[in-house]
């Protein structure tokens, strides 16, 4: 893998001067104006978790990671998920206190099924409006959830949240600092000013360059807390539970929006494993693999003589089951440092001191 950025290379970039740029820029303060006294509140704190970038910033194993912390911690935790590029509609429960996940990727989503068989004892709940999820999970749930984490939400304005923080990779921080048509950044920099803490993801990522980053961004109004959360890669594993025999020949299968950032985890931890990494298959981000997809697969492991399909997490939830080969992952787990852990537990108590006491919710 390349030498991890410096410190210096986390520098936000000056605001956008292009006329296109700053237009874009006005559209979506109005759309927060319009929100801000529209969103819809739940009786429970709500956490968001999200990023500016069009995808690849370490958000879901981040989430798996708050979500992990706040139930260990004795909080009955319930994720609200969109369930991006699902076929199902509605509120639908992925998994409950104790089961899960109760739907496949192509109903609920491959993030929520991800994190539903992730997270025992943390519910799911997707539905695209997420106040109605919330409140599904209030009425379905016994007992009911204590504190919500959103998904990928901090775009979604309708519902307000209680802390709201921002998931920037290390690897590429600001995506070019620059909204569409021309860079892929969701929403301008200036939006930072509504989050409360800037989370620096990826390996590599240190407390010194989440410093930095938090910094730069002051520019842009950004008033909260930066915190490294790096990323470890995990030794690739078997979803049958067998062992990785040494010298095993790999099929590399992956459908995410940074295919780089697998491939090279994969080259060094595969190298270190005494493994082989024999052909490589890249699809769009979040694709379904409908049969065609799994034609292809088939035909390079032929072609290539390899013996074992090695894949992310949220592509294994697609093709365990699918394949006539054995299915291996490569785990990803972030790991914030701990003073965001001490930060957070100070804001959460912070919020349900001062919060008026929750509704009873009719059965």
């Amino acid at each position: 893998m390349s030498a991890r950025p410096s410190p210096l290379a986390v520098v936000a970039p000056a605001p956008p001067r292009s006329p296109w740029q700053r237009l874009y820029s006005a559209g979506h303060a109005l759309r927060y104006i319009w929100y801000r006294r529209r969103a819809r509140r739940l009786p429970r704190p709500v956490v968001s978790v999200g990023n500016l970038h069009w995808g690849g910033s370490g958000k879901t194993p981040l989430v798996a990671a708050l979500a992990a912390h706040l139930r260990d911690s004795g909080r009955r935790v319930a994720i609200l998920s969109r369930g991006y590029r699902a076929a199902g509609s509605g509120v639908r429960m992925v998994s409950g206190w104790d089961d899960g996940p109760l739907l496949g990727p192509s109903t609920a989503g491959d993030e929520p099924v991800l994190l539903a068989g992730e997270l025992p004892g943390v519910a799911v709940v997707v539905n695209a409006d997420r106040a109605a999820a919330g409140q599904a999970a209030l009425e379905r749930l016994d007992p009911p959830p204590d504190l919500f984490i959103l998904d990928d939400s901090f775009s979604h304005l309708a519902l307000a949240r209680d802390l709201d923080l921002l998931a920037f990779p290390l690897a590429d921080p600001f995506a070019g600092g620059r909204l569409p048509p021309s860079g892929r950044l969701r929403e301008p920099l200036a939006a930072t000013r509504r989050a409360h803490a800037v989370l620096l993801t990826g390996e590599g990522a240190d407390a010194q360059a989440a410093r930095t980053l938090a910094r730069s961004l002051v520019q842009h109004g950004f008033q909260g807390r930066g915190f490294a959360a790096p990323t470890t890669v995990l030794a690739p594993r078997r979803t049958d539970g067998q062992p990785l025999a040494a010298g095993s020949r790999l099929l590399l299968v992956c459908a995410i929006a940074r295919p780089d950032t697998f491939h090279a985890a994969a080259e060094r931890i595969v190298e270190e494993s005494g493994l082989t990494i024999a052909d490589a298959i890249t699809f769009p981000d979040h694709h379904a693999y409908p049969p065609p997809s799994l034609a292809k697969i088939a035909q390079r492991l032929r072609q290539s003589a390899a013996e074992v399909v090695l894949t992310t997490s949220k592509d294994r939830v697609k093709l365990l089951g699918r394949l006539h080969a054995p299915l291996a992952e490569l785990p990803i787990e972030a790991r914030p440092e701990p003073a965001f852990w001490r930060w957070l537990g100070e804001r959460l108590d912070e919020i349900v001191t001062s919060a008026p006491p929750p509704a009873v919710t009719a059965r």
